[in-house]
């Protein structure tokens, strides 16, 4: 049986779909009325005939020379239909509606497209579509943290740590009735959240990292970039200072292409000699790809 939220859904479609084939789609443009008929002139009435008729129905129904509260009601018709008529592009889209009504959807889209989508503004589509973008990306970022998460917590690895956290809490003593049973859902569960699992690919998902909030931090994340690009260029090419470990370690993993997580989870050591041997000169990056041709050969 569907969730009751798809039930719904589906009822709801019908209903918009009976009620869109009740009505002709020209129904949209004066509602059960004649666009032509309520100005009084002829599908093959010019522009020029489209006027004089409403400013002569303007002059009968206006709320100002007419008082009779009805004769709003009519002006506002009047109004509607002048409005659609007097546009050529509009009157192209009335006149095909009426000689195609059982193109219910392209003529409802046609409709609105040229009534609501020139005033939409672009920035609130903007918003939109980043706020909207930013959503799904949280949602998939979470998805596949928890599905990662879920699946290292069945490895005997992950078990192992745990126990272990447990000997830790417990000073070693474990409950000789319990043996080597498995340790109840509680406490396991509040054991695991001690335990900080970092998944490569499988992050546990940030706000900071999501499209919109990069969007609104692009001006500052700009003049960052401009403001470190400029004090690289005065320290170490014009005064000639010598990299710092830092800027030593970015040259290198920009050299060698190492994701800035690959390089965050390399051991110490290996990264001390990777910056000393200065792989960002040319002979140097040589002679260490040199070495691993060399090393790859010796393993085969």
């Amino acid at each position: 049986m569907a969730p009751p939220a798809i039930r719904w859904s589906a009822i709801i479609a019908a209903l918009m779909l009976f009620c869109l084939l009740l009505n002709p789609s020209y129904a949209i443009y004066c509602d059960e009325d004649d666009c032509y008929d309520l100005l009084g002139v002829s599908q093959s009435a010019n522009s020029s005939e489209i006027k004089k008729a409403y400013y002569k129905l303007s002059l009968k129904y206006h709320p100002d020379k007419n008082p009779d509260p009805e004769s709003r009601k009519v002006f506002v018709k009047v109004a509607n239909a002048y409005e659609i008529l007097k546009d050529e592009a509009t009157r192209e889209q009335y006149d095909y509606a009426i000689a195609h009504p059982e193109e219910v959807f392209y003529n409802t889209a046609r409709y609105y497209h040229a009534y609501y989508g020139h005033k939409t503004d672009p920035r609130a589509v903007l918003v939109g579509l980043l706020l909207v973008l930013s959503a799904f990306q949280y949602l998939n970022q979470w998805t596949r943290y928890t599905q990662a998460i879920s699946m290292v917590k069945k490895t005997p690895a992950y078990k192992n740590r745990l126990r272990a956290l447990e000997l830790e809490r417990s000073g070693g003593i474990t409950n000789k009735k319990k043996g080597h049973k498995q340790m109840d859902k509680k406490m396991e569960e509040d054991l695991s959240k001690e335990l900080e699992l970092q998944i490569q690919g499988a992050e546990k998902p940030s706000l900071w990292e999501l499209l919109a909030i990069r969007f609104l931090l692009l001006p500052y994340t700009l003049s960052k970039l401009l403001l470190w690009s400029g004090c690289w260029l005065w320290r170490y090419q014009v005064i000639g200072a010598p990299y710092s470990w830092e800027d030593a370690s970015y040259l290198t993993r920009r050299c060698l292409r190492v994701p800035l997580d690959a390089w965050r989870n390399t051991d110490e050591t290996r990264k001390d000699d990777l910056v000393r041997r200065r792989l960002w000169e040319k002979t140097n990056m040589e002679c260490y790809l040199d070495e691993m041709r060399k090393e790859s050969k010796r393993r085969r």
